[in-house]
């Protein structure tokens, strides 16, 4: 098994939580408010500006032409990502010219910034993969329960269930192949990140206790 495959694995038990979770669960049947998904979209809007930075640190440093290539295509999937967030925000009255990033969001963006620069490269794509392989896993999850057409955040579900996305996350799956060894610091930021990916839906939920 692949390392980025095991990594999933040890994993899941978050992927699980954040599929369960009630923003997710909002999001499946379109009964999430429309304010938590106005907030969700402002701070994804921030929070994709540094992953894309951090996409573009690994290419920096990454000691290949093939990594060179991979990085950048991949970077310019968030730089695509983003754009479906300006159309969300342009069709829902969201401001993304000034988004404050909420304590979710910042610990997160800190975390993924902080590990691109001091970090190897194999560090940060598991800082990274997390994010691509939870987001394929989600929408894929929910697109198999058969949504409403007339559901607000079927684009959301249609984006992130593609064969495209599905097929960036794979990428970067063998970026972290490629670059990280089995230890520790890899583990601990693959599991790092795939925390704070369930602490930013709980930052955007603004009906917590809706079951």
């Amino acid at each position: 098994m692949s390392l980025a495959r095991g990594l999933w694995r040890e994993n899941e038990d978050l992927a699980r939580a954040a599929l369960e979770h009630p923003f997710v669960r909002g999001l499946a049947d379109g009964s999430l408010p429309l304010q938590s998904f106005q907030g969700y979209v402002a701070q994804d809007a921030f929070f994709l500006e540094s992953f894309a930075r951090a996409y573009a640190l690994a290419l920096a440093r990454c000691p290949d032409g093939g990594g060179l290539q991979d990085f950048a295509e991949l970077l310019s999937g968030v730089l695509e990502e983003l754009k479906l967030h300006e159309g969300y925000a342009a069709r829902w009255g969201v401001g993304l010219e000034a988004v404050a990033p909420a304590a979710a969001t910042l610990a997160y963006t800190d975390f993924l910034l902080a590990t691109a620069s001091l970090g190897s490269v194999g560090e940060t794509c598991a800082a990274m993969t997390p994010c691509m392989r939870l987001y394929a896993f989600l929408g894929q999850s929910l697109a198999g329960e058969r949504p409403d057409e007339d559901n607000p955040y079927a684009e959301w579900i249609e984006t992130y269930s593609s064969e495209e996305f599905e097929a960036l996350a794979v990428r970067l799956e063998g970026l972290l192949d490629r670059y990280s060894e089995d230890e520790p610091a890899v583990r601990n930021a693959y599991r790092r990140a795939m925390k704070l990916e369930l602490a930013f839906f709980t930052a955007n939920d603004q009906n917590g206790g809706r079951k």
